[in-house]
């Protein structure tokens, strides 16, 4: 998802028993209410709930009654994890941005992973293609179930890329 959806995202948009992320439509950048899968993989990376705290990530108020106070440190963190990659590596990697593991998720599902266009942009939040003009006033579906199964997808390339990677390392 876009990165301050992700940095501002609060418990009470979480169904962790469901594994669903509603993002509400004062959040969105298409204004637009968007309910995510979210699969075990990505459930695992949630970070335990802090007392008195709404937000997931980041140490902006306690409350929700500012909306711009989950994580916003990204370019200090970004920062921060291209020199632990660099060490890691040895050399640096090629400029990037926060928004090209966005683009990259994207691309890749669609190319590699055989996952249909339209559900990529569902899972993206678009409103284009199958959702825009008139396609969009008759086709209301929210393809749940092929999300779903996209970012189970998504999650076991991910970890193949990881262990891959480890194996590396260790040779």
């Amino acid at each position: 998802q876009r990165r301050d959806e992700v940095g501002s995202a609060q418990w009470a948009e979480l169904d962790t028993g469901s594994g669903l992320w509603t993002l509400p439509a004062t959040r969105t950048k298409n204004h637009r209410e968007h309910v995510l899968p979210l699969v075990p993989a990505a459930l695992a990376l949630l970070p335990r709930r802090r007392d008195g705290r709404d937000f997931l990530f980041g140490d902006g108020p306690r409350r929700s009654g500012d909306p711009h106070r989950g994580f916003s440190g990204w370019s200090k963190s970004k920062s921060a994890l291209d020199a632990r990659i660099a060490q890691a590596l040895g050399e640096p990697l090629p400029h990037w941005t926060v928004h090209d593991l966005r683009r990259s998720a994207s691309t890749m599902m669609a190319d590699q992973l055989g996952v249909l266009p339209h559900i990529v942009e569902a899972i993206l939040n678009h409103v284009s293609g199958h959702r825009a003009g008139v396609a969009g006033v008759y086709n209301r579906a929210r393809y749940a179930s092929e999300m779903r199964e996209a970012l189970q997808r998504w999650a076991r390339h991910v970890e193949a890329l990881a262990v891959r990677r480890l194996g590396e390392v260790a040779a």
